[in-house]
């Protein structure tokens, strides 16, 4: 009784500082190759779009994989659940950085993919688990921090690093991968959850209220992903040397992490489904607005201006979701945020191929933005829809 109230009442970031290194080596992984596609392409003999696939192949492995490999994983002491995910996610990112052909990278990114969507919903699970309610906002948007971070930092160093050889920044992903390793096999404390089964993984799916909650966080990121994938070709003819765009991703990642910060603190304060509707709202004028002023004046100012607004909007998002989706069903919220985490990893699919196939259809890079748009104007129905 005495511990129980101790979980209740006391809240440290301490056994959280590692969890945050994991996911700062995800988000360089997960953000970098974007700004290297070309580079991609050009070495592993396919077209932007196929190297862009790549991206596809992990996002979409991840989504479906995720509640499976959590089922399979659910007796499982959570600190060898999270390590024997990173250990995995860190062999796949070899397996790319050392890839020869476009079949063996794009094996590498399934493999990747395995490890990320089982350590994503353990990690998630596990700040739930040890968090006091109130703080769940801030705990989760600490944790998220760290993906956030390597937006900021990470990714322009891969970026940097990547100008030499697009294969240096899976070497990194990887070095950091095993830091966080070995910090959460000596530092993490050991946290056992209750079981679960296949079927109790997909029985939300059957609520259609958080089922739509789920489909909204696919939306998001669909929307975000149709561009984001593809930013170095919007911002590229503005910004043609390779610094620029390290620089551009360098301001994308703060404006996220700040996006992530203040949205961490309103979802505290103020009822999370507001919090996300004002996000919706920003993202879908800033499509809108961008995609206007990008056609009418190819204004690199405009271009730079929608891509940071875009980062504040898809770093605030995360939070209010994740905590909107743990009130929907608080009876099982690490099941929840295992679905959410697929939700996630399927919306970055659909971005990725929507963007795709726009552009082999012979889509301007500009006009990805309209598209982007149209798929947020329909996530904020359908969040509208969910609320009421």
């Amino acid at each position: 009784m005495t511990e129980t109230c101790a979980v209740e009442t006391e809240f440290s970031y301490r056994p959280l500082v590692w969890l945050a290194v994991a996911t700062f080596s995800m988000g360089i992984d997960g953000y970098v190759l974007t700004g290297l596609l070309p580079h991609i392409a050009a070495d592993l003999h396919v077209s932007v779009a196929a190297a862009g696939q790549l991206m596809s192949a992990f996002a979409l492995t991840a989504a479906f994989a995720g509640p499976v490999l959590g089922t399979a994983t659910s007796r499982w002491e959570r600190r060898t659940t999270i390590a024997t995910a990173l250990g995995v996610f860190v062999v796949g990112n070899l397996v790319v950085g050392f890839a020869t052909t476009y079949p063996m990278a794009f094996a590498g990114r399934v493999l990747a993919a395995l490890g990320a969507c089982l350590l994503n919903a353990a990690v998630s699970g596990y700040v739930i688990a040890v968090t006091p309610v109130r703080h769940r906002g801030k705990a989760l948007s600490f944790v998220l921090g760290g993906l956030l971070t390597a937006t900021a930092l990470g990714v322009p160093l891969g970026l940097l690093i990547g100008q030499s050889s697009w294969r240096y920044p899976m070497v990194l992903v990887a070095v950091m991968g095993t830091v966080a390793l070995a910090g959460i096999l000596r530092g993490l404390p050991r946290r056992h959850l209750p079981a679960g089964r296949l079927a109790d993984q997909l029985r939300p799916l059957g609520r259609p209220r958080l089922l739509g909650g789920l489909l909204v966080t696919t939306g998001v990121l669909a929307g975000s992903f149709t561009c984001f994938t593809y930013a170095v070709l919007i911002l590229g003819p503005s910004f043609p040397a390779g610094w620029m765009i390290v620089a551009i991703m360098f301001g994308y990642g703060v404006a996220s992490a700040l996006g992530n910060a203040i949205t961490g603190r309103l979802a505290d304060r103020f009822a999370a489904p507001r919090v996300l509707t004002v996000v919706l709202v920003v993202l879908l004028l800033n499509s809108v607005l961008g995609m206007t002023g990008l056609l009418l004046m190819s204004s690199g100012v405009i271009g730079v201006t929608w891509f940071f607004v875009q980062g504040v909007g898809n770093g605030g998002a995360a939070v209010p979701q994740q905590v909107r989706l743990a009130g929907l069903a608080p009876e099982s919220p690490a099941i929840v945020m295992a679905l959410n985490g697929s939700a996630i990893s399927l919306g970055s699919a659909l971005g990725s191929g929507l963007g795709g196939v726009a552009l082999a259809t012979g889509l301007a890079p500009d006009g990805l933005l309209g598209v982007a748009a149209v798929v947020l104007a329909l996530t904020l129905g359908l969040h509208l829809t969910v609320g009421r």
